[in-house]
């Protein structure tokens, strides 16, 4: 049964349309590397605030490494939905969820690690799930808002595994990298977007990816429905709905 929280083969979110700026090349660089390379670095930690593409790399690391196996999916666990596989009970005595969850998997592909619930039965699996993974030689990637040695509910000794490997941090919100990022996906989307309209987004909207998005799209879809070409005032007209 596929979870939520699988992460089959998804282009929308792939290395080739990750955007590259200064703040997050580390980040993407290390990533890639994780995913195509020998196996020489098999621990990646990136960390950044909410909406800097945590979630766009890794799964991009686990489209990657489902091409080279060739699966259709890869499992991982997002501790934002942790509740879809616990249901709120983490009991110490029965078999572990996440080893279950990971049985046989080819990498161990974690997001949103800052959320991890207050549950010593919990961080026991996990700390287990990522030794077995760490002695087998496998990949593993973990994503959280925080530096390792700022992760709350994480015992000492994870967090000193994590900086064990490679450790990024995703800073995207300077206005060169937002203009990058929004003529990239203004791109994908074979519209052109005015400097003056980018501009003004980066002024009057949230600066993180999925809010100037949803902007992006409501722009693009008032020019469609609207047959005006888009400018300033267009996209003035369209913001204001």
């Amino acid at each position: 049964m596929q979870l939520i929280f699988d992460f089959p083969v998804n282009p929308k979110f792939s290395f080739d349309n990750f955007v590259v700026c200064a703040g997050n090349k580390s980040a993407y660089h290390f990533a890639r590397q994780l995913a195509e390379g020998d196996g020489t670095e098999n621990l990646l930690y990136i960390y950044g605030p909410t909406g800097s593409g945590k979630t766009h790399l890794l799964t991009a690391v686990a489209n990657s490494i489902c091409s080279a196996a060739g699966l259709a999916a890869i499992p991982t666990i997002s501790f934002r939905n942790i509740d879809e596989l616990y249901r709120g009970n983490y009991p110490a005595e029965e078999p572990s969820k996440l080893a279950e969850r990971f049985s046989n998997a080819p990498a161990l592909l974690v997001d949103d690690i800052h959320l991890i619930p207050d549950n010593v039965n919990i961080r026991v699996e996990l700390w287990q799930l990522f030794n077995d993974f760490h002695t087998a030689g496998k990949k593993i990637a973990v994503t959280g808002l925080y530096p390792p040695k700022e992760l709350p509910r994480i015992d000492d000794h994870l967090i000193s595994r994590l900086l064990w490997g490679l450790v990024a941090k995703l800073d995207i919100f300077g206005d060169e990298s937002l203009r990058m990022i929004l003529k990239k996906l203004a791109e994908d989307r074979q519209i052109y977007l005015p400097g003056e309209v980018i501009d003004h987004l980066l002024i009057h909207r949230r600066r993180d990816i999925p809010s100037l998005l949803n902007a992006l799209e409501q722009i693009r879809h008032h020019a469609l429905t609207t047959k005006k070409k888009i400018s300033l005032r267009q996209a003035k007209e369209a913001l204001q709905r």
